[in-house]
């Protein structure tokens, strides 16, 4: 993993973007029997089209239409945190033909928001995890605070003044703030945007002072000097920032985040079904451009597993409602 990948990865998601959006992956069809088996396979993506999880879909769908044999459509149905693709996978047939691209807000909005319309563990058949890595905290460029520390104990000293974007309410984003006030005490403001560009916008311009953002989107601003990379949120370091320290470097173990992305399907999808489309994803994920990519992105390979993915769908929820819980935290978001 090397930073110096982030020109050629804008160059490719640009390309990529304008050669496949919203087009289907036709590979010819080997001769299947039954109605569902001749209809292309739908991926879900809840957040729009260039977004993160919008890039790991497009990357995959080829491979995994090679593997089936099939076409595969990648579909942007974006809105309400994502709780609106999740409830289109979650309201489709049981069929196998419509899958979710799961990423790590599929179990945040569901444990703070009673409108989001989706049980995560009761409406879905698990298929498998793709890959997981960091997030990366990063700051204001426009102060003299250069670290995560630096500006917790700024939010204490001036309570009120120290500014978070996140993507949206409810999101990943958003309970990783709610995670780092409730272990420090740092009065730390949320301020909700519709999507990760235009909270870094502010925070390029110092309208605000902290996010959570991917390494790929956030990487070419640090590069440049726009915004200060203070850490990573998982335990260690990571290769692609060797310079960026972990959260168990930095005494805050208890917030270890992981960035996720899985498959999932419709509950009573039939078993059948599921571990063919977990081989599926198997063989994909061991395309060598597959690898390389998910790699650049700081991301690590998981080796699909539908009951694997359960248990970490369950774990990850209750983490997430035993915080809402314990802090009161809720958001009323339809869609």
């Amino acid at each position: 993993m090397n930073p110096s990948t982030d020109r050629p990865y804008a160059r490719h998601r640009r390309h990529l973007l304008a050669a496949t959006l919203a087009l289907p992956f036709a590979i010819p069809v080997r001769a299947q029997t039954g109605a569902t088996q001749d209809r292309p396979i739908r991926i879900i993506v809840p957040f729009a089209a260039g977004a993160g999880t919008d890039a790991v879909a497009r990357l995959i769908a080829p491979a995994l239409a090679q593997s089936l044999a099939r076409p595969v459509v990648v579909e942007n149905r974006a809105g309400a945190s994502g709780a609106i693709g999740a409830r289109l996978v979650a309201q489709s047939p049981p069929d196998g033909t419509t899958l979710l691209l799961v990423a790590s807000p599929f179990t945040t909005v569901a444990a703070v928001n009673p409108r989001a319309g989706y049980d995560p563990l009761a409406d879905f058949s698990p298929v498998g995890l793709i890959a997981s890595g960091p997030l990366l905290w990063a700051g204001s460029s426009q102060t003299d605070a250069r670290t995560l520390p630096d500006w917790i104990r700024r939010a204490r000293e001036r309570p009120g003044s120290v500014l978070y974007g996140s993507a949206g309410a409810g999101g990943i984003n958003h309970l990783m703030l709610e995670l780092l006030n409730a272990q420090t005490g740092a009065p730390i403001v949320h301020v909700p945007y519709r999507g990760t560009a235009p909270a870094v916008v502010d925070l390029v311009g110092g309208q605000i002072h902290l996010l959570t953002g991917t390494i790929p989107a956030l990487l070419p601003h640090i590069k440049d000097g726009r915004i200060r990379a203070l850490a990573v949120s998982t335990r260690d370091r990571t290769q692609l920032l060797p310079e960026v320290p972990g959260m168990g470097e930095l005494g805050l173990a208890g917030l270890e985040v992981r960035n996720v992305f899985g498959f999932a399907a419709a509950a009573r999808t039939p078993p059948a079904l599921i571990d063919t489309l977990a081989g599926a994803l198997a063989d994909a994920l061991r395309t060598p451009a597959v690898r390389e990519r998910l790699a650049t992105d700081a991301l690590d390979l998981v080796q699909p597993d539908p009951q694997g993915m359960a248990r970490f769908i369950a774990d990850d929820t209750r983490r997430w409602q035993d915080l809402a819980r314990s802090h009161g935290i809720r958001v009323d978001e339809g869609g």
